[in-house]
C-alpha cells in the first residue's frame, strides 16, 4: 500500500491572511506541519494557490505544487495536486495546513484504516472528555460524529448528536461517549476523483461540512480513533498560544 500526504495551504484567510507563512519560533508554520507529516509518510507535498507559499516550501527542501485559487475545498485542491504529481499511489492523505502539532501516531491510525480492501475513505475521531465540560461539546466549530458498529461514520453535525432525551445536558458526557471529528481524511485515489465530481449536497450546504456530500452519495467513511488532541491555528492569537506550547 503506497501512501502520499498532501497538505492544502491557501494564502488568503479572513481571520489570518498569510497563515501558512506565519513564523513559529524560527520556522514558517507550513514547515512545522510538513516536518510532522514526514515522520509518518515518506512522500509529502504541499498544494498551494500562492507562489509565496510555493517558494517557502521549496526553500526548506519540501515539495510543492501550484493549484487553482478557485477550489471550494481542500479535497478539490488535493485532487488537482495529485493529478499533477507524476507518481502513482494507492491512498492520498489530506492533512490540514494549520495543524503543526499533528502527531505521527494519528496519521498511522488513519493509514491503518486501509488494512481492509473495501475501505473507500477514512477520517479520525477523538472522544470528548468529561473534564472538557459541556461548553466544549456544544461548540459548533467542533463537529460531532455518530459511528456505526462497523466503525463507519453515519453522520457529522455541528449540533450535538445524539440528543440524550432523559438527562439534563450537564449529565450528557456521563451518559454517552460523544466523538469529535478530527479534520484529517484519506481517500483511495479513484474515490478521490469521484467525490470531487459530485455537486454540493443539501446536507453539506446546511452544515457546511463537505463530508456529508460523500455520505449522501453512499460513500462509506471508515473511522480511526485517536486520544491525541489537535490544535488548529485560525487566528494570530491562536498562533501566540501555539508558540508558547511549542517552547514548552
Amino acid at each position: 500500500m503506497k501512501f502520499i500526504a498532501i497538505i492544502p495551504a491557501r494564502y488568503a484567510s479572513t481571520r489570518f491572511p498569510g497563515k501558512p507563512l506565519a513564523d513559529m519560533d524560527g520556522k514558517p508554520m507550513i514547515q512545522r506541519v510538513y516536518e510532522q507529516v514526514k515522520k509518518a509518510v515518506d512522500t509529502v507535498w504541499v498544494a498551494t494557490d500562492d507562489p509565496r507559499i510555493f517558494d517557502a516550501v521549496e526553500a526548506f527542501g519540501g515539495k510543492a505544487v501550484m493549484t487553482s485559487t478557485k477550489h471550494r475545498s481542500g479535497t478539490d485542491r488535493i485532487q488537482e495536486a495529485y493529478s499533477k504529481i507524476n507518481e502513482r499511489f494507492d491512498v492520498v492523505i489530506n492533512v490540514q495546513g494549520d495543524e503543526p502539532f499533528i502527531q505521527p501516531r494519528q496519521i498511522e491510525a488513519l493509514k491503518n484504516c486501509f488494512d481492509s480492501p473495501d475501505v473507500e475513505l477514512a477520517t479520525l475521531v477523538k472522544p470528548f472528555r468529561k473534564e472538557d465540560g459541556f461548553d466544549v461539546l456544544f461548540n459548533p466549530n467542533s463537529p460531532k460524529v455518530v459511528i456505526n458498529k462497523r466503525d463507519e461514520a453515519i453522520y457529522f453535525s455541528r449540533s450535538i448528536i445524539p440528543y440524550i432525551r432523559d438527562a439534563h445536558h450537564t449529565e450528557w458526557l456521563d451518559k454517552h461517549t460523544f466523538y469529535k471529528h478530527i479534520g484529517m481524511y484519506a481517500y483511495r485515489v479513484d474515490v478521490l476523483k469521484e467525490i470531487t465530481l459530485l455537486p454540493q449536497s443539501s446536507l453539506e450546504k446546511a452544515e457546511s461540512l463537505e463530508q456529508l456530500r460523500w455520505i449522501e452519495n453512499d460513500y462509506r467513511i471508515r473511522v480511526g480513533y485517536t486520544d491525541a488532541e489537535t490544535i488548529g491555528i485560525d487566528t494570530p492569537e491562536d498562533m501566540e498560544k501555539a508558540i508558547k506550547l511549542l517552547k514548552q
